[in-house]
């Protein structure tokens, strides 16, 4: 085989591979509605929220419980991939809540010390910490229940074999 076969062999494997492709139009699908969910809340679009992390709905939620619905559906939900599907979304989404949440509001009161200080005052000057980092749990519930309707939906557009 050479390398020309190689690649496509390759390409057509990774373009056919739907839990990948439902994990990435996962993510994709989340963060385009948070332009939207954004939009109807402030009442103004922002294209940072393509690719912004925290937001309605969890891109993180999105992205990996399509994964693990895709595995359970094509491969079955009682073996191995699975189960380490469903163990790695359940990591990411209680991260999600928490650490990253809380880390994101801890960045917040530090970006209004910071405001409050004296214009002399050496940190004055010091760029804002991101406070948008996690998500609450509705957020998370939203991106999950996206993620599994996402892997449904791309299951029935398969071609069958």
């Amino acid at each position: 085989m050479d390398d020309h076969d190689e690649a496509a062999t390759m390409h057509s494997s990774i373009s056919s591979n739907y839990p990948l492709i439902s994990a990435f139009v996962g993510f994709a699908l989340a963060q385009s509605i948070k332009l939207f969910t954004t939009w109807f809340k402030e009442r103004r679009w922002d294209l940072k929220q393509l690719v912004g992390s925290g937001g309605m709905p969890s891109s993180h939620s999105a992205t990996v419980t399509a994964l693990a619905a895709a595995i359970g559906l094509q491969d079955g939900f009682g073996g191995p991939l699975f189960a380490f599907a469903l163990v790695f979304a359940c990591i990411v989404m209680y991260d999600a809540t928490g650490v990253r949440l809380q880390a994101g509001r801890q960045a917040e009161v530090l970006n209004q010390i910071v405001y409050e200080l004296p214009a002399e005052h050496p940190l004055a000057e010091s760029r804002p910490l991101r406070e948008l980092l996690g998500h609450t749990p509705p957020q998370v519930i939203v991106g999950g229940i996206l993620g599994i309707v996402t892997a449904i939906g791309l299951l029935t557009l398969r071609p069958v074999k």
